[in-house]
Protein backbone atom coordinates (compact mmCIF):
# COMPACT_ATOMS: atom_id res chain seq x y z
CA UNK A 1 0.00 0.00 0.00
CA UNK A 2 1.13 3.32 -0.93
CA UNK A 3 2.35 5.61 2.37
CA UNK A 4 -0.26 8.53 1.68
CA UNK A 5 1.38 10.95 4.62
CA UNK A 6 1.37 14.21 3.65
CA UNK A 7 4.62 14.73 5.46
CA UNK A 8 8.32 13.51 4.55
CA UNK A 9 9.80 10.52 6.76
CA UNK A 10 11.49 12.24 9.36
CA UNK A 11 15.32 12.25 9.50
CA UNK A 12 17.49 12.54 12.45
CA UNK A 13 19.78 15.47 13.42
CA UNK A 14 21.96 16.24 16.13
CA UNK A 15 21.06 18.65 18.36
CA UNK A 16 22.05 22.25 17.17
CA UNK A 17 23.56 23.47 20.36
CA UNK A 18 25.78 20.09 20.36
CA UNK A 19 26.43 19.84 16.44
CA UNK A 20 27.39 23.61 16.41
CA UNK A 21 30.95 22.82 18.32
CA UNK A 22 31.78 19.78 15.57
CA UNK A 23 32.39 18.76 12.90
CA UNK A 24 30.32 15.90 12.43
CA UNK A 25 27.45 15.48 9.84
CA UNK A 26 24.48 17.42 10.84
CA UNK A 27 21.76 14.63 9.18
CA UNK A 28 21.80 11.30 9.82
CA UNK A 29 20.50 9.64 7.47
CA UNK A 30 17.90 7.02 7.26
CA UNK A 31 17.32 3.76 8.45
CA UNK A 32 16.20 0.94 6.51
CA UNK A 33 12.80 1.41 8.11
CA UNK A 34 12.18 4.74 7.33
CA UNK A 35 14.06 4.79 3.73
CA UNK A 36 11.17 2.01 2.46
CA UNK A 37 8.13 4.00 4.44
CA UNK A 38 9.35 7.11 2.67
CA UNK A 39 9.67 5.33 -0.88
CA UNK A 40 6.18 3.94 0.12
CA UNK A 41 5.13 7.62 -0.64
CA UNK A 42 5.98 8.11 -4.15
CA UNK A 43 3.57 7.06 -6.40
CA UNK A 44 5.76 5.98 -9.53
CA UNK A 45 3.91 8.53 -12.24
CA UNK A 46 3.53 7.07 -15.72
CA UNK A 47 4.72 11.07 -16.50
CA UNK A 48 7.53 11.55 -13.98
CA UNK A 49 7.98 15.18 -13.91
CA UNK A 50 10.90 14.71 -10.70
CA UNK A 51 13.34 13.45 -13.29
CA UNK A 52 12.72 16.58 -15.86
CA UNK A 53 14.31 18.46 -12.97
CA UNK A 54 16.86 16.80 -12.52
CA UNK A 55 20.14 17.86 -14.77
CA UNK A 56 21.89 14.06 -14.70
CA UNK A 57 18.04 13.02 -15.65
CA UNK A 58 18.47 9.96 -12.32
CA UNK A 59 15.51 7.19 -13.16
CA UNK A 60 13.81 8.78 -9.99
CA UNK A 61 10.59 6.61 -9.91
CA UNK A 62 12.69 3.58 -10.94
CA UNK A 63 15.30 3.48 -8.29
CA UNK A 64 12.79 4.83 -5.23
CA UNK A 65 10.80 1.08 -6.42
CA UNK A 66 13.30 -0.93 -5.82
CA UNK A 67 14.04 0.61 -2.29
CA UNK A 68 10.32 -0.01 -1.61
CA UNK A 69 11.29 -3.43 -2.63
CA UNK A 70 14.32 -3.80 -0.42
CA UNK A 71 16.58 -4.14 -3.22
CA UNK A 72 19.13 -1.66 -2.18
CA UNK A 73 21.52 -3.31 -4.63
CA UNK A 74 18.98 -2.59 -7.50
CA UNK A 75 18.55 0.96 -6.71
CA UNK A 76 22.44 1.73 -6.90
CA UNK A 77 22.52 0.12 -10.16
CA UNK A 78 19.44 2.18 -11.21
CA UNK A 79 21.36 5.10 -9.78
CA UNK A 80 24.38 5.00 -11.08
CA UNK A 81 23.64 4.23 -14.98
CA UNK A 82 23.02 8.36 -14.69
CA UNK A 83 24.77 9.68 -11.50
CA UNK A 84 28.43 9.00 -10.85
CA UNK A 85 28.19 10.60 -7.78
CA UNK A 86 24.83 9.87 -5.84
CA UNK A 87 26.56 9.69 -2.23
CA UNK A 88 27.68 13.78 -3.07
CA UNK A 89 24.02 14.38 -4.64
CA UNK A 90 21.81 12.98 -2.15
CA UNK A 91 23.88 15.64 0.65
CA UNK A 92 24.39 18.59 -1.31
CA UNK A 93 22.16 19.24 -4.37
CA UNK A 94 19.15 21.81 -3.83
CA UNK A 95 16.89 19.00 -4.30
CA UNK A 96 13.60 21.27 -3.49
CA UNK A 97 14.45 23.79 -6.67
CA UNK A 98 14.89 20.93 -8.91
CA UNK A 99 13.31 17.01 -8.78
CA UNK A 100 11.83 17.42 -5.89
CA UNK A 101 10.43 20.82 -6.58
CA UNK A 102 8.41 18.93 -9.97
CA UNK A 103 6.82 15.99 -7.91
CA UNK A 104 3.10 15.95 -7.31
CA UNK A 105 3.23 14.89 -3.92
CA UNK A 106 4.67 18.26 -3.33
CA UNK A 107 1.00 19.76 -4.55
CA UNK A 108 -0.89 18.88 -1.37
CA UNK A 109 1.72 18.41 1.00
CA UNK A 110 5.42 17.95 0.44
CA UNK A 111 7.79 16.38 -1.97
CA UNK A 112 8.90 12.53 -1.80
CA UNK A 113 12.59 13.19 -0.01
CA UNK A 114 13.99 12.00 -2.83
CA UNK A 115 17.92 13.28 -1.85
CA UNK A 116 17.31 11.64 1.37
CA UNK A 117 16.49 8.26 -0.52
CA UNK A 118 19.74 9.09 -2.80
CA UNK A 119 21.72 9.29 -0.12
CA UNK A 120 20.66 6.08 2.27
CA UNK A 121 21.13 3.98 -1.58
CA UNK A 122 24.32 5.63 -2.36
CA UNK A 123 25.81 4.74 2.38
CA UNK A 124 24.41 1.38 1.77
CA UNK A 125 26.57 0.60 -1.16
CA UNK A 126 29.54 2.14 -0.04
CA UNK A 127 29.22 0.12 2.97
CA UNK A 128 28.35 -2.98 1.30
CA UNK A 129 30.85 -2.67 -1.46
CA UNK A 130 28.31 -2.65 -3.93
CA UNK A 131 29.27 -2.60 -8.18
CA UNK A 132 28.23 0.17 -10.02
CA UNK A 133 27.73 0.72 -14.08
CA UNK A 134 28.82 -1.80 -16.05
CA UNK A 135 31.88 -0.56 -18.61
CA UNK A 136 32.66 -1.19 -21.83
CA UNK A 137 35.73 -2.51 -23.41
CA UNK A 138 38.71 -0.47 -24.19
CA UNK A 139 38.72 1.59 -27.51
CA UNK A 140 42.45 2.82 -27.15
CA UNK A 141 41.21 6.51 -27.16
CA UNK A 142 42.27 9.12 -24.30
CA UNK A 143 40.70 12.34 -22.75
CA UNK A 144 42.66 14.69 -20.44
CA UNK A 145 40.14 15.79 -17.97
CA UNK A 146 41.65 18.90 -15.82
CA UNK A 147 39.90 19.80 -12.54
CA UNK A 148 38.63 16.59 -10.13
CA UNK A 149 35.55 18.92 -9.24
CA UNK A 150 32.11 17.58 -9.76
CA UNK A 151 31.57 18.41 -13.61
CA UNK A 152 34.95 17.25 -14.00
CA UNK A 153 34.44 13.58 -11.77
CA UNK A 154 31.45 13.29 -13.87
CA UNK A 155 32.38 13.60 -17.30
CA UNK A 156 35.34 10.94 -16.35
CA UNK A 157 33.10 8.26 -14.89
CA UNK A 158 30.91 8.65 -18.04
CA UNK A 159 33.63 8.46 -20.51
CA UNK A 160 35.55 5.16 -18.57
CA UNK A 161 32.13 3.63 -18.76
CA UNK A 162 31.91 4.14 -22.48
CA UNK A 163 35.38 2.57 -22.72
CA UNK A 164 38.01 5.40 -23.24
CA UNK A 165 41.09 6.05 -21.39
CA UNK A 166 40.97 8.61 -19.29
CA UNK A 167 43.10 11.06 -16.69
CA UNK A 168 42.43 13.72 -14.64
CA UNK A 169 44.78 16.76 -14.06
CA UNK A 170 44.00 18.27 -10.44
CA UNK A 171 45.68 21.28 -9.25
CA UNK A 172 45.50 20.49 -5.15
CA UNK A 173 47.03 17.61 -3.66
CA UNK A 174 43.69 15.82 -3.07
CA UNK A 175 41.22 14.99 -5.63
CA UNK A 176 37.48 16.46 -5.31
CA UNK A 177 37.96 19.89 -6.22
CA UNK A 178 35.42 22.37 -4.42
CA UNK A 179 33.57 19.19 -3.19
CA UNK A 180 36.91 18.73 -0.82
CA UNK A 181 38.15 22.37 -0.22
CA UNK A 182 34.80 24.08 -0.41
CA UNK A 183 31.73 22.22 1.43
CA UNK A 184 32.82 21.49 5.55
CA UNK A 185 33.04 18.16 6.87
CA UNK A 186 29.69 18.87 8.75
CA UNK A 187 27.79 18.87 5.17
CA UNK A 188 30.14 16.60 2.61
CA UNK A 189 32.42 14.07 4.95
CA UNK A 190 35.68 13.87 3.18
CA UNK A 191 35.11 9.68 3.55
CA UNK A 192 32.41 10.30 1.35
CA UNK A 193 34.59 11.97 -1.49
CA UNK A 194 37.03 9.92 -1.17
CA UNK A 195 35.25 6.88 -1.48
CA UNK A 196 33.78 8.66 -4.34
CA UNK A 197 36.78 9.46 -6.33
CA UNK A 198 37.79 5.86 -5.32
CA UNK A 199 35.16 4.24 -7.21
CA UNK A 200 36.10 6.12 -10.40
CA UNK A 201 39.55 5.12 -10.18
CA UNK A 202 38.32 1.51 -10.16
CA UNK A 203 36.71 2.20 -13.47
CA UNK A 204 40.05 2.53 -14.43
CA UNK A 205 40.47 6.55 -14.45
CA UNK A 206 43.86 8.11 -13.47
CA UNK A 207 44.49 10.78 -11.30
CA UNK A 208 47.46 12.99 -11.15
CA UNK A 209 47.72 15.40 -8.35
CA UNK A 210 49.74 18.74 -8.16
CA UNK A 211 49.43 19.70 -11.76
CA UNK A 212 48.06 23.10 -12.57
CA UNK A 213 47.38 23.24 -16.10
CA UNK A 214 48.61 26.01 -17.87
CA UNK A 215 52.16 26.47 -15.49
CA UNK A 216 52.72 22.63 -15.23
CA UNK A 217 51.87 21.52 -18.71
CA UNK A 218 49.38 22.88 -21.21
CA UNK A 219 47.02 22.43 -22.77
CA UNK A 220 48.48 22.47 -26.08
CA UNK A 221 50.76 20.08 -25.15
CA UNK A 222 48.35 17.91 -23.42
CA UNK A 223 46.65 17.36 -27.39
CA UNK A 224 50.20 17.75 -29.42
CA UNK A 225 52.74 16.24 -27.03
CA UNK A 226 51.36 14.07 -24.63
CA UNK A 227 48.80 12.13 -27.11
CA UNK A 228 45.93 13.10 -25.88
CA UNK A 229 42.58 12.87 -27.78
CA UNK A 230 40.67 15.77 -26.31
CA UNK A 231 40.34 17.50 -23.33
CA UNK A 232 37.36 18.59 -21.23
CA UNK A 233 37.95 21.61 -19.02
CA UNK A 234 35.99 21.50 -15.34
CA UNK A 235 38.48 23.74 -13.45
CA UNK A 236 35.60 25.86 -11.63
CA UNK A 237 35.21 29.44 -10.47
CA UNK A 238 37.83 29.85 -7.66
CA UNK A 239 38.80 33.11 -8.18
CA UNK A 240 36.98 35.21 -5.57
CA UNK A 241 35.80 39.02 -5.25
CA UNK A 242 35.90 40.98 -3.22
CA UNK A 243 33.62 44.33 -2.24
CA UNK A 244 36.30 47.12 -2.98
CA UNK A 245 35.24 49.20 0.28
CA UNK A 246 37.90 50.67 2.55
CA UNK A 247 39.47 48.13 5.10
CA UNK A 248 39.31 44.81 2.82
CA UNK A 249 43.46 44.92 3.39
CA UNK A 250 43.50 44.47 7.02
CA UNK A 251 44.39 41.78 8.55
CA UNK A 252 41.65 39.26 9.23
CA UNK A 253 39.81 39.95 6.22
CA UNK A 254 39.48 36.74 4.10
CA UNK A 255 37.96 35.49 1.13
CA UNK A 256 35.40 32.24 1.93
CA UNK A 257 36.92 30.27 -0.55
CA UNK A 258 40.49 30.79 1.59
CA UNK A 259 38.82 30.32 5.21
CA UNK A 260 36.88 26.88 4.22
CA UNK A 261 40.36 25.37 2.45
CA UNK A 262 41.93 26.29 5.37
CA UNK A 263 39.10 24.57 7.55
CA UNK A 264 38.06 21.35 4.81
CA UNK A 265 41.30 20.89 3.09
CA UNK A 266 44.05 21.50 5.07
CA UNK A 267 41.49 20.06 8.60
CA UNK A 268 42.08 23.38 10.72
CA UNK A 269 39.55 22.82 12.68
CA UNK A 270 41.71 19.35 14.20
CA UNK A 271 43.05 21.18 17.21
CA UNK A 272 46.41 19.58 16.56
CA UNK A 273 46.86 20.01 13.09
CA UNK A 274 49.30 22.46 12.28
CA UNK A 275 47.61 24.44 9.38
CA UNK A 276 47.78 28.14 10.42
CA UNK A 277 43.98 29.94 11.12
CA UNK A 278 42.84 33.09 12.53
CA UNK A 279 41.81 32.37 16.36
CA UNK A 280 38.59 34.44 15.43
CA UNK A 281 35.66 35.82 18.74
CA UNK A 282 33.71 38.13 16.57
CA UNK A 283 32.95 37.41 12.51
CA UNK A 284 31.11 39.03 10.05
CA UNK A 285 30.21 36.68 6.93
CA UNK A 286 28.89 38.80 4.02
CA UNK A 287 27.08 37.24 1.57
CA UNK A 288 23.66 35.11 1.58
CA UNK A 289 24.09 32.27 -0.55
CA UNK A 290 25.40 28.74 0.21
CA UNK A 291 28.99 29.36 0.65
CA UNK A 292 28.13 32.13 2.87
CA UNK A 293 26.35 30.07 5.14
CA UNK A 294 29.14 27.20 4.61
CA UNK A 295 31.53 29.86 6.27
CA UNK A 296 29.36 31.16 9.04
CA UNK A 297 28.51 27.91 10.10
CA UNK A 298 32.41 26.82 10.15
CA UNK A 299 32.84 30.15 12.17
CA UNK A 300 30.74 29.22 15.01
CA UNK A 301 31.97 25.62 15.13
CA UNK A 302 35.60 27.44 15.55
CA UNK A 303 34.33 29.14 18.63
CA UNK A 304 33.29 32.37 17.47
CA UNK A 305 30.23 34.61 17.75
CA UNK A 306 28.86 35.03 13.78
CA UNK A 307 27.14 37.88 12.43
CA UNK A 308 25.91 37.13 8.83
CA UNK A 309 25.59 40.14 6.51
CA UNK A 310 23.34 40.29 3.67
CA UNK A 311 21.79 43.42 1.82
CA UNK A 312 18.47 42.10 0.53
CA UNK A 313 15.86 40.07 3.02
CA UNK A 314 15.37 36.57 3.93
CA UNK A 315 12.81 35.85 0.92
CA UNK A 316 15.84 37.07 -1.19
CA UNK A 317 18.59 34.92 0.32
CA UNK A 318 20.08 32.15 -2.41
CA UNK A 319 21.27 30.01 0.08
CA UNK A 320 19.38 26.87 0.39
CA UNK A 321 16.28 27.45 2.71
CA UNK A 322 17.80 24.03 4.57
CA UNK A 323 21.28 25.95 5.13
CA UNK A 324 19.71 28.69 6.17
CA UNK A 325 17.15 27.20 9.10
CA UNK A 326 20.10 24.89 10.12
CA UNK A 327 22.32 28.37 10.56
CA UNK A 328 19.37 29.70 13.23
CA UNK A 329 19.11 26.87 14.65
CA UNK A 330 22.90 26.75 15.31
CA UNK A 331 23.21 30.40 16.87
CA UNK A 332 24.43 32.09 13.86
CA UNK A 333 22.79 36.34 13.80
CA UNK A 334 21.48 37.29 10.50
CA UNK A 335 21.71 41.30 9.28
CA UNK A 336 19.34 41.46 6.65
CA UNK A 337 18.99 44.24 4.34
CA UNK A 338 22.62 45.59 5.29
CA UNK A 339 25.57 46.32 3.01
CA UNK A 340 29.15 46.54 4.03
CA UNK A 341 30.64 49.71 3.73
CA UNK A 342 33.70 50.38 5.87
CA UNK A 343 36.15 47.59 7.46
CA UNK A 344 37.62 49.33 10.93
CA UNK A 345 41.08 48.51 11.73
CA UNK A 346 42.80 49.23 15.37
CA UNK A 347 46.48 50.27 15.03
CA UNK A 348 47.90 47.15 14.45
CA UNK A 349 46.10 47.03 11.73
CA UNK A 350 43.86 44.28 12.49
CA UNK A 351 39.71 44.17 12.04
CA UNK A 352 38.02 45.97 15.07
CA UNK A 353 34.91 46.91 13.25
CA UNK A 354 32.60 46.51 10.01
CA UNK A 355 30.52 49.57 9.64
CA UNK A 356 27.14 48.54 7.53
CA UNK A 357 24.03 50.41 5.72
CA UNK A 358 20.84 49.52 6.27
CA UNK A 359 19.20 49.25 2.90
CA UNK A 360 15.83 49.16 1.38
CA UNK A 361 14.70 47.07 -1.52
CA UNK A 362 13.58 49.57 -4.79
CA UNK A 363 13.07 48.54 -8.32
CA UNK A 364 13.93 44.74 -9.89
CA UNK A 365 17.43 44.80 -11.34
CA UNK A 366 18.25 43.15 -14.64
CA UNK A 367 17.96 39.42 -13.14
CA UNK A 368 14.36 40.15 -11.67
CA UNK A 369 15.25 40.54 -8.46
CA UNK A 370 15.00 44.20 -6.13
CA UNK A 371 17.46 45.99 -6.42
CA UNK A 372 18.73 47.04 -2.70
CA UNK A 373 19.08 50.78 -2.08
CA UNK A 374 21.14 52.42 0.60
CA UNK A 375 19.03 54.59 3.41
CA UNK A 376 20.81 57.67 3.81
CA UNK A 377 22.12 57.91 7.57
CA UNK A 378 21.20 54.43 8.78
CA UNK A 379 25.07 53.41 9.19
CA UNK A 380 26.11 51.68 12.28
CA UNK A 381 28.93 49.29 13.45
CA UNK A 382 29.25 45.52 13.84
CA UNK A 383 32.71 44.00 16.54
CA UNK A 384 34.14 41.99 14.76
CA UNK A 385 38.02 41.12 14.15
CA UNK A 386 36.77 38.58 11.21
CA UNK A 387 35.37 39.12 7.91
CA UNK A 388 34.95 36.67 5.78
CA UNK A 389 34.00 37.65 2.06
CA UNK A 390 31.55 35.70 0.33
CA UNK A 391 29.88 37.59 -2.45
CA UNK A 392 30.57 35.58 -5.53
CA UNK A 393 33.67 33.95 -7.47
CA UNK A 394 35.16 33.81 -11.10
CA UNK A 395 37.00 31.26 -13.40
CA UNK A 396 40.86 31.59 -12.85
CA UNK A 397 42.41 33.02 -15.69
CA UNK A 398 45.33 30.66 -16.33
CA UNK A 399 43.58 28.10 -18.71
CA UNK A 400 42.23 30.94 -21.10
CA UNK A 401 45.39 32.57 -21.28
CA UNK A 402 47.60 29.92 -22.22
CA UNK A 403 45.72 28.09 -24.30
CA UNK A 404 45.10 30.06 -27.89
CA UNK A 405 41.96 30.75 -29.64
CA UNK A 406 40.33 29.65 -26.77
CA UNK A 407 37.26 32.55 -26.16
CA UNK A 408 35.84 33.47 -22.88
CA UNK A 409 32.90 36.15 -22.44
CA UNK A 410 33.61 39.35 -20.65
CA UNK A 411 33.11 37.28 -17.24
CA UNK A 412 36.26 34.92 -17.73
CA UNK A 413 33.88 32.10 -18.35
CA UNK A 414 35.18 29.79 -21.37
CA UNK A 415 32.98 30.45 -24.07
CA UNK A 416 30.83 27.12 -24.60
CA UNK A 417 28.07 25.50 -27.15
CA UNK A 418 25.19 23.63 -25.31
CA UNK A 419 27.24 20.52 -25.75
CA UNK A 420 29.80 21.93 -24.39
CA UNK A 421 32.25 22.39 -27.30
CA UNK A 422 34.35 25.31 -27.15
CA UNK A 423 35.92 27.25 -29.89
CA UNK A 424 38.64 25.00 -30.22
CA UNK A 425 38.16 21.73 -32.11
CA UNK A 426 38.52 18.71 -29.41
CA UNK A 427 38.78 20.65 -26.55
CA UNK A 428 35.55 20.93 -24.10
CA UNK A 429 34.34 22.66 -20.99
CA UNK A 430 31.30 22.46 -18.67
CA UNK A 431 30.46 23.54 -15.04
CA UNK A 432 31.64 26.74 -13.33
CA UNK A 433 33.95 27.57 -15.60
CA UNK A 434 32.07 27.99 -18.51
CA UNK A 435 28.79 29.26 -16.21
CA UNK A 436 30.33 30.99 -13.27
CA UNK A 437 29.68 29.39 -9.94
CA UNK A 438 27.00 27.37 -9.42
CA UNK A 439 25.32 24.22 -8.23
CA UNK A 440 27.31 20.84 -7.69
CA UNK A 441 24.58 19.28 -9.50
CA UNK A 442 24.53 21.43 -12.49
CA UNK A 443 27.80 21.18 -13.10
CA UNK A 444 27.28 17.55 -12.72
CA UNK A 445 25.17 18.12 -15.66
CA UNK A 446 27.44 19.73 -17.67
CA UNK A 447 29.83 17.51 -17.07
CA UNK A 448 27.62 14.32 -18.49
CA UNK A 449 26.46 16.28 -21.12
CA UNK A 450 30.34 16.65 -22.22
CA UNK A 451 31.35 13.47 -22.12
CA UNK A 452 28.55 12.55 -24.86
CA UNK A 453 29.97 15.12 -27.51
CA UNK A 454 33.37 14.05 -26.36
CA UNK A 455 32.18 10.55 -27.44
CA UNK A 456 30.46 11.73 -30.32
CA UNK A 457 33.39 14.07 -31.70
CA UNK A 458 35.73 11.27 -31.38
CA UNK A 459 33.70 8.28 -33.01
CA UNK A 460 33.68 10.41 -36.09
CA UNK A 461 36.85 11.30 -36.01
Amino acid sequence: MPNMSMNKTPVKEQDPNVRNKNFLEVNLGYTDEEAREEAARCLNCKNPLCMEGCPVSVPIPAFIQKVREGDNAGAYATISTANALPAVCGRVCPQESQCEGRCVRGKKGEPVGIGRLERYVADWAIKNGTKGADLAPANGKRVAVIGSGPSGLTCAGELAKKGYDVTIFEAFHVAGGVLSYGIPEFRLPKSIVEKEVSNLEKMGVKIELNVVVGKTVTIDELLEEEGFDAVFIGSGAGLPQFLKIPGEGLVGVFSANEYLTRINLMKAYLPDNPTPIYKSEKVVVVGGGNVAMDAARSSKRMGADVHIVYRRGEEELPARKEEVHHAKEEGIVFDLLCNPVKINGDEKGRVKSVTCIRMELGEPDEKGRRRPVPIEGSEFDIEADTVIVSIGTSPNPLIRTTTEGLEANKYGCITTAEDGSTSREGIFCGGDAATGAATVILAMGAGKRAAKSIDEYLSNK
